[in-house]
């Protein structure tokens, strides 16, 4: 018998799916102290390395999350790539450049099911939990709230949310109830097998790739494990055991000095791409695998669905229906974006029988902009290199009274900070006044330069930063009533 029972408050936040989309934006509410209840159909966590790149600006936004140093414990920053094929062995790895605005240039490997549980720990720290064993089977939605019904082993719970919010993959049982199309394709040809599994003859130091006429095979040392990821592309094998893996392996590598045994995970990945027509309808958003699927080519496809959250996160805890209007605005072309992307560097897997390991500020996503929006108000010129709607630079170098500080250490939190070159004033939100030296807790003072070359601020230029990062608004002519405007 179904036991059925109506929740007594109403929740302001039910999030579908715990995975690092669902978990981050469960930390964004904890810590701004919304309530919300994140529910996952899976038993317990996953398993399996699945994505395993950390982009830069993914790391800036670990950073305001507080979780980068666990994160950086437990994966490994520019790992070098060894790929050998017909003329021999070539050393590499992705390359980047050392900016005093980026304080984290290079891609972070670390297996996914790593980054989930230090999400979950910080969730935790933030006074949070993962409902795991507990699936949306259904919901409705009215005027002024979602009615969800929950399912728990034999027990369902109908709960009432004031927003909904699809974390749940690319098969989003909310993307499907919602009816929001997913266009895009499936490509039954294209597969590619994916495995944790341990190695015996092969060092941990580089991210080793082979390449034949046949395909590529590739095993990568999986930090914080003892474990190495194994991929490889596949046609139509269907018996993917271990002596399978260790024959693709064989043939494509030419070793016969390395031994694969104990795999602890393994997937088939199939080509899709695809895209939602919408991320919004009503009371429901989508973030996340749920709102776009592509390619692994490029390393995107975690980092997108983060950086949904982190974007939606401030948003639904303002509850402001302008500041939610925007959400899909901004993230939607960003995952369109995405997606060229990685198509283009999966062509260029497959016409080049190899990874492609180049690495910009496109795969970095420190391209990543919301120039356009309806968020992003500035004097300033078109031809300028600093916009509103840009990725907020860093700064290192920094004069305070309590020491020397990188502008990230002070806008930490996903808090409006407000950067003020001209004449003090009192303001409501969190300022810095950049002074000649600093006298007070709020004042300080561009030692380096790296400030002004990465702002380009006049005597009297406000730059206001959103709680994500990104430069809400730029007034070089020192015009606070726009700031006073511009916060909701």
């Amino acid at each position: 018998m179904l036991l059925e029972n109506l929740s007594a408050p109403e929740l302001p936040v039910l999030i579908a799916g715990a995975g690092p989309t669902g978990l981050t934006l469960a930390c964004e509410l904890a810590r701004r102290g919304v309530a919300f209840r994140l529910v996952e159909a899976s038993p317990g966590p996953r398993p399996g390395s699945r994505g395993k790149g950390l982009q830069p600006r993914t790391l800036e936004v670990f950073d305001d999350l507080g979780v980068i140093d666990r994160i950086l414990a437990n994966g490994r920053s520019a790992m070098p790539i060894l790929r050998t094929d017909a003329e021999g062995t070539t050393s590499g790895g992705p390359t980047f450049e050392e900016r005093p605005d980026v304080p984290y240039p290079a891609t972070v490997i670390i297996p996914q099911w790593r980054v989930e549980e230090t999400l979950g720990l910080r969730l935790e720290e933030l006074g949070g939990e993962v409902e795991f064993g507990t699936a949306l089977e259904s919901f409705d939605q009215s005027a002024d709230a979602v009615t969800a019904v929950l399912r728990t082993g034999d027990e369902t719970e109908t709960v009432r949310a004031q927003w909904l919010v699809g974390c749940d993959g690319g098969r989003s049982v909310v993307r499907k109830q919602a009816g929001i199309a997913f266009a895009g394709e499936t490509d039954e040809q294209m597969r590619m097998i994916i495995a944790d599994l341990a190695v015996d003859g092969l060092d941990r130091d580089a991210w080793h790739m082979w390449r034949c006429e046949e395909g590529f095979v590739s095993l990568c040392p999986l930090p914080s494990t003892g474990l190495f990821q194994y991929q490889a592309p596949i046609g139509d094998e269907t018996d993917l055991d271990l002596a399978t893996l260790q024959a693709i392996f064989d043939r494509r590598s030419g070793r016969t000095d390395v031994r694969l045994r104990s795999p602890e995970w393994t997937s088939v990945w199939r080509s899709n791409t695809r895209l939602a027509d919408r991320y919004r309808t009503g009371r429901v958003f989508l973030a996340g695998d749920a709102a776009h699927v592509h390619s692994p080519a490029g390393g995107q496809g975690m980092n997108t669905g983060i950086q949904d959250a982190h974007n939606l996160g401030w948003k639904l805890a303002a509850a402001s229906p302008a500041l939610l209007d925007t959400y899909e605005s901004e993230r939607r072309p960003v995952a369109a974006g995405v997606l060229q992307l990685s198509t283009a560097r999966l062509a260029e897997a497959v016409a080049q029988k190899s990874i492609p390991i180049r690495s910009d500020r496109d795969t970095t996503q420190l391209n990543v902009n919301y120039r356009g929006s309806v968020l992003a108000r500035d004097d300033r010129a078109e031809s300028a290199q600093l916009r509103a709607g840009d990725r907020a630079p860093d700064a290192p170098g920094l004069t305070t009274t309590a020491g020397e500080r990188r502008l990230f250490d002070l806008t930490r939190g996903g808090q409006f900070t407000l950067l003020n070159f001209g004449p003090r004033f009192d303001s409501a939100v969190r300022t810095f006044h950049v002074v000649a030296q600093p006298a007070a807790d709020d004042e300080i003072a561009d030692s380096a330069g790296h400030l002004a070359r990465a702002y380009a601020p006049t005597d009297r230029t406000l730059i206001l930063l959103r709680p994500d990062g990104y430069v809400g608004l730029i007034s070089d002519a020192g015009d606070f009533s726009a700031v006073e405007q511009y916060l909701p």
